[in-house]
């Protein structure tokens, strides 16, 4: 399966494809996931879901967590999340989530899905997020790999969605 984050309108030629809207501080965006990747759409943020869970469909809140990833790091870092504890699919209010590996850039996606703003801060205070983020900032973490495998930062975008 393929994920793609459009700026502009869906064109007729995608519209049988099911998209989601979202509004965020960026302006307003459009996912759509595909089968199969779009040929020629180098300029269109493009990823493979690599992980799945649940449904983006019906979600009302989208957080993605950005995170730029060496082209050295990147086995390490898609073997983390496949062995993520999966403690955030259990959680109320939570819909699905996507791991998205980049096709045209260096920056992974994690892609979580919400019934609402409220339910992904529940989410947050929790124990399960406490467990599931235990190692992040120890020498067990992935941050703390040397040489690092991020090129830059991690930032995290959220929308509202239609």
């Amino acid at each position: 399966m393929y994920l793609y984050i459009f700026s502009s309108p869906i064109t007729d030629a995608r519209e049988e494809h099911h998209y989601v809207t979202l509004q965020g501080e960026e302006g307003t965006r459009y996912i759509v996931e595909m089968d199969n990747p779009i040929e020629g759409e180098a300029a269109v943020p493009g990823y493979e879901v690599i992980d799945a869970n649940g449904t983006i469909a019906g979600s009302n809140f989208i957080v993605m967590n950005n995170i730029p990833v060496t082209e050295e790091g990147r086995e390490a870092f898609e073997a983390r999340f496949m062995n993520r504890a999966r403690k955030v699919e259990g959680e109320s209010g939570f819909s699905g989530i996507r791991v998205l590996r980049p096709l045209n850039s260096d920056t992974y996606v994690i892609l979580t899905a919400w019934v609402s703003k409220e339910s992904f801060e529940a989410w947050q205070k929790s124990q399960a997020y406490s467990h599931a983020h235990a190692k992040r900032d120890t020498s067990e973490g992935i941050a703390a790999q040397a040489p690092s495998i991020f090129t830059r930062p991690s930032f995290v975008t959220m929308y509202t969605a239609e």
